[in-house]
């Protein structure tokens, strides 16, 4: 009794903020208010879609009676944790660490429980990484030495690679791939609470654009101080067997023959292709949000974990490609000294020479083993995140 009262007390509040009018009923244009104040966009049809899965009446409005029987026994308590359905999912990792972070409402911040979702999304990554470590490493084989040997395809590669260091090559670089998601993941995070805070004003809620520009920023600012990881990452997947005895041996050499410099080599083509990455995810998967409501939404606005899982991946797939090229372009720069007789060529140069010798298909080498992994990747990745979830009492088993 005590929670239900509780419960519906929270619900009175929640009602009586959506109902701008005072008249007892929530109406579409109220529904499409309340939620741009919190920053989502909808049109007048999705929040008639939203009305018909609560309205019993076919009235096209909710009164109080229809709104408490909807969700009373239903853990929503408030508009943020409504909105928060319909967010982009922290638990999938493809590889990238590029897309603008997810929002976390107040009671998250104040129980705890962001940070454990956070550690859920972190192991997750950790798990869906190592699993695709294979075609990952392939991928930059092929965008470092993909020039040198036409003939280089997946097959191929991955028996070269197996042939010259044994299956444990494989998984060479992975080790350093898995290490830097903390670091990074805590970096991203704390610097979007900050720059969140630098673009709106108090009580102001955060629209798409200042999203895109905070998470970009916060991208930007993690890689930045992991950079030296990336590229040691690079090394120790190009390297032959016995070059380097682990990542410290790695770091060592590189600072002995080349200087502190060689740890930021490529370290512009990766905050550039931060821009096209981000934005186009964000886009794209809002936009197929959008149109699965528009379109496909009838009973629910809910679309369910499949249809989810598929914008998700469709979108990072969309951001991948835009990226793509600034992303080869970085991983040769930060092998380049590895490669006998290869001139030391900034980013631009870099650019020339490809499309000079190997055309314009020349930028997008090693991109066929880079999507191979994105659905593999995005299914570890959820099933692991929505365990882990519930280990770490996030979600109810």
């Amino acid at each position: 009794m005590k929670y239900l009262k509780d419960h519906e007390k929270k619900m009175k509040l929640a009602f009586k903020s959506l109902d701008r009018n005072n008249d007892g009923k929530i109406e579409a244009s109220e529904i499409v208010h309340s939620l741009q104040i919190l920053g989502l966009t909808i049109s007048e049809k999705q929040a008639e879609l939203i009305l018909k899965s609560i309205d019993s009446d076919g009235t096209m409005t909710v009164d109080w009676d229809e709104w408490r029987d909807y969700f009373l026994l239903n853990p929503v308590t408030d508009i943020e944790e409504i909105v928060r359905f319909w967010k982009h999912s922290t638990g999938i990792d493809i590889g990238d660490s590029l897309t603008i972070p997810d929002e976390f409402t107040e009671d998250e911040k104040m129980s705890g429980q962001w940070w454990r979702q956070l550690l859920a999304g972190g192991i997750a990554g950790a798990v869906s990484r190592t699993s695709t470590a294979p075609l990952d490493r392939l991928k930059v084989m092929m965008q470092v030495h993909g020039s040198k040997s036409d003939k280089m395809d997946i097959y191929g590669g991955l028996r070269q690679m197996v042939k010259e260091g044994g299956i444990r090559s494989l998984w060479r670089g992975n080790g350093t791939n898995v290490l830097k998601i903390a670091p990074e993941t805590a970096l991203k995070f704390s610097a979007y609470e900050q720059y969140k805070k630098m673009l709106t004003w108090e009580g102001q809620k955060l629209g798409t654009f200042e999203r895109f520009v905070s998470g970009s920023m916060a991208g930007a600012t993690a890689q930045t101080v992991i950079y030296p990881m990336e590229v040691l990452k690079t090394r120790l997947a190009v390297g032959r067997t016995g070059q380097y005895s682990g990542l410290f041996d790695c770091a060592k050499k590189i600072l002995k023959h080349e200087g502190m410099g060689a740890f930021f080599k490529g370290y512009i083509p990766n905050i550039l292709g931060i821009i096209p990455y981000a934005g186009i995810d964000l886009a794209v998967y809002e936009l197929l949000k959008s149109h699965w409501l528009d379109h496909f939404a009838k009973d629910t606005v809910n679309p369910g974990v499949a249809v989810l899982l598929g914008c998700g991946a469709l979108s990072s797939t969309c951001g991948q490609l835009a990226s793509y090229p600034l992303s080869l372009v970085r991983t040769r720069m930060q092998a380049q000294a590895m490669i006998e007789g290869s001139p030391q060529l900034n980013m631009v140069g870099l650019f020339r020479r490809i499309i000079s010798k190997e055309g314009v298909p020349g930028l997008y080498r090693g991109i066929t083993p880079n999507f191979m992994k994105v659905l593999p990747a995005v299914g570890i990745s959820y099933v692991v995140y929505e365990n882990m979830k519930q280990t770490l009492g996030v979600t109810q088993k």
